[in-house]
């Protein structure tokens, strides 16, 4: 565990976008990354995160929504921001040697029927997958 990069994404709820970050960094490179996620007002993690990301084969059930505070004093090699409201929040974090920022929109936010918020989250999911894998993968 000593040589993989420690990686803390960070958004407002903990719900939804950093849940499934944290979740794809773990499936897709789990030899180089060692991934964790919290938010500045930690929620439930979203049922509709969960589902999309079964959906591709990957358990995020386990997770649990975690405050910015549990990870005060811990040392990072990356802290993500991946919503505006979270970089507010969070201007400096000083455990981490790195800061990257990528807004992804809030799939939590998406009203309407099942089906809507269903895509909504896919597609939260697929760009978040795809950042990661340029971001992370090179």
């Amino acid at each position: 565990m000593g040589d993989r990069y420690k990686v803390l994404f960070l958004c407002t709820h903990n719900s939804a976008r950093s849940q499934m970050a944290e979740g794809l960094l773990r499936a897709t490179y789990p030899h180089a990354y060692d991934p964790y996620s919290a938010g500045t007002e930690p929620a439930a993690v979203s049922p509709y995160a969960i589902r999309v990301m079964a959906e591709i084969g990957i358990d995020i059930s386990g997770q649990r929504s975690k405050s910015v505070d549990e990870f005060r004093g811990v040392e990072f090699d990356y802290v993500v921001t991946l919503c505006d409201e979270a970089r507010e929040s969070c201007p400096v974090f000083l455990g981490g040697k790195r800061r990257l920022h990528q807004s992804f929109e809030d799939p939590a936010g998406v009203q309407g029927a099942e089906e809507q918020v269903l895509a909504a989250f896919r597609r939260s999911r697929d760009d978040i997958r795809k950042w990661i894998a340029e971001t992370f993968g090179a």
